[in-house]
This record gives structure tokens, sequence and C-alpha cells, in this order.
């Protein structure tokens, strides 16, 4: 596999979610810097969030497709159209990313159609012409690499690399300004201990029991003196505000109410971050928070990266758990054994320890 010095129009085609995305910033970072090369990617409409905190993009184009989860996928026509502004862009190269359950083999086509000729993936099939440069797929039967390295590795194949592996984002100004306006306006004080709760998730199966929130949001006032702040979507918000109403005294709910920028400030201002395994987790990682998160045993391939963090894992209802083969696979590999919920005073302690600096190790 040759290296692409001559590349300078590169495509990244990544069109999952706002944590895929981030994930896999520090591998677009390094094509960027090797060859000098302006980026263009290939989105979804909810990644696309998060894009105007990733510099190192350069334009973005926004696409549901249909061949990976999002809420409404195009259509044939407008797959049509997008095959046609894509040849129009005339790029020299495309990079397809993918998690080791999914296939990169449409993506791989979309790119094909559109004339772009080189064309970089992991797959687990023969892609024949699709890919020109072609890394065999070998997870998780081999081995699992969190997402990043993951990513790294298959940019490195073709000469990408970075010294910075980190994931970061770039806030803005603007965004400041108006967060200090909300908080105030909510009544959070910035110069007091501020825990932020992120309870809201995408699907049943991530679900941390509504209860045991309220219980620990009432532990952490008691026990640090500080606020205790419910994040999520607009479609949490009914979540939040329940929340934030049994818990009392200095919490607050604020679903739906903060730009992406904002968002990511007000995790920055925080002493710790306590999360679902959702995007959040990786924008904690961004902004380099503490964090703990409450993981229900998916894909172990997405723990937050290079960063202080204490992560819960729990098990998964054998109802709730995916169809797809590579993942039961995983299940009865890596989640056989049942682990319970992590109690409310598990996670006061691993609060506590990153309070004091001591930092979890976890494996993937």
């Amino acid at each position: 596999m040759k290296a692409w010095p001559a590349c300078k129009r590169i495509l990244v085609i990544r069109p999952d979610n706002m944590g895929d995305l981030l994930m896999s910033s520090p591998a677009i970072r390094a094509l960027k810097e090797t060859f000098s090369a302006e980026i263009t990617l290939l989105t979804s409409t909810e990644a696309a969030k998060v894009v105007t905190l990733l510099p190192i993009i350069d334009h973005v184009i926004i696409a549901d497709l249909p061949w990976v989860k999002v809420n409404q996928a195009s259509s044939p026509e407008a797959i049509d159209d997008l095959i046609v502004r894509l040849r129009a862009q005339r790029f020299d190269a495309c990079v397809i990313f993918t998690v080791y359950s999914q296939t990169a083999l449409p993506s791989a086509m979309l790119a094909w159609m559109a004339g772009i000729p080189k064309r970089l993936a992991y797959c687990r099939e023969n892609p024949y012409h699709l890919l020109t440069d072609w890394v065999l797929e070998k997870e998780p039967y081999e081995w699992i690499k969190h997402q990043t390295e993951r990513d790294l590795d298959l940019v490195e194949r073709v000469g990408g690399v970075t010294p910075d592996k980190q994931l970061h984002v770039v806030t803005h100004t603007s965004d400041q300004q108006s967060l200090q306006q909300k908080l105030s306006i909510c009544g959070i004080q910035l110069g007091k201990p501020l825990f932020i709760l992120h309870a809201g998730v995408s699907e049943k199966k991530r679900m941390y029991p509504t209860t045991q929130w309220i219980k620990l949001g009432k532990e952490l006032l008691r026990q640090f003196n500080g606020q205790v702040l419910f994040t999520g979507s607009a479609k949490e918000q009914q979540l939040t505000d329940y929340l934030q109403s049994q818990t009392n005294g200095a919490s607050f709910s604020m679903a739906g109410k903060l730009s992406i920028g904002e968002f990511a400030i007000l995790l920055a201002f925080a002493k710790v971050v306590i999360s679902v395994n959702t995007a959040t987790i990786h924008l904690t990682a961004a902004v380099g928070t503490p964090q703990i998160v409450l993981y229900a045993q998916t894909n172990p391939q997405h723990h937050p990266w290079m960063t202080r963090a204490k992560i819960f894992e729990y098990s998964i209802p054998e109802e709730n758990r995916s169809k797809n083969e590579v993942i039961r696979f995983v299940n009865k590999r890596y989640y056989a054994d049942y682990v319970p919920l992590p109690s409310v005073q598990e996670i006061v302690v691993a609060v506590n320890e990153l309070l004091e600096g001591q930092r979890s190790v976890t494996k993937y």
C-alpha cells in the first residue's frame, strides 16, 4: 500500500453520530497535517452539529445515508444527486471510517461512482475494485482497538500520521458569552462547584435508572455543597426537568437550551461530568474534564479516549441486545458475565477519587 503525498483534496466519510466523528478527529488531523490536505467531510445531520468545533475540517457535506442508523435516510434520488455533487468536487482520495460491526462497501460504492481515484477502508469481504487501498478487517475476531486508535492505524497505512492523538475542540468567544448569560438567567453560579449529570439515551438499552439519577443528584449536593446540572437534547427536556424537580436544592435543568459550542464550554466549567455512554463523554474528553461513564455494555471501542475517567460498565438485558452477528460475537466473548448497575455510593466514591486527582485506568 503506497503513501498518498499527492492527495491534496480528501473526502472523509464518517456518516454516523457526533461521538463517532469526535473519535475519528485525530485521524482526520493526521490526514490534514501529513498531506497539507483540504478535508471535506461527508456526515450525517446529527454529526454535522459538532463540525463548528473542528477546524481541521474545511468543508462539510450533509447526507443521512440509508446504510447507517439515522432518523430519516436519504431517498434514492438524493443519493443520485449526492454522487453528482461528489464527482464535481474532483477529490484525489477518500477515507471511509467505520465501526467493526459495519461494512464500508456502500460508502465505497458511493466513492467509486463519484470517480474518486483512491479509496481507503477496512473491509471484511473482498471489495475487488471498490477499494484501491484495502485493509483487511480483523476486528473483533482477533482484537479490539479503541475507535480512535483504529482510525489512526487506518490512515497510517497511506502515510497519515500525527504526534497529537488526543481529542480536541475549538470553542468560540461568542458561545462563552451566550452561555454565561443563560447560566446567569438559570441562577447557576460559575464560582461554585458544578457537577453535570447527562442522563438521556438514544437507545433504551443504555439507560441508567431515573430513581438512581435522583439519588445521585441529592448525594452530590449533600456531600460537595455544589450545584447539579442535568443536561440533554431538546427531546430529553421532560426527563431533565423531572430529575431536577425531584432533586431540589441547587439543581438545574438545561436540556435543549444550549448550542453544541455552549455545551462544550459548559463541560469545561464542570468539576466532574457523569454521563451514560453517548457523544457527551467524547466531548468531555476533548475539553479535558474528569468524567464518570455509566457504560452499558455495547461497544468496548467507545470508552473515553486519553482522559481522566472512571468507567462503570453494566450488562444490558438480553431482549435489548443487538441482532447484528458481529456484535453478538462481542457480547458472548467480552460481555458474557453479568455485571450489575453501579450503586450511587460507588459513583460518589469515584467522584472523590477524580477530585483528588487519582486516575482510573480501564482496558478496552
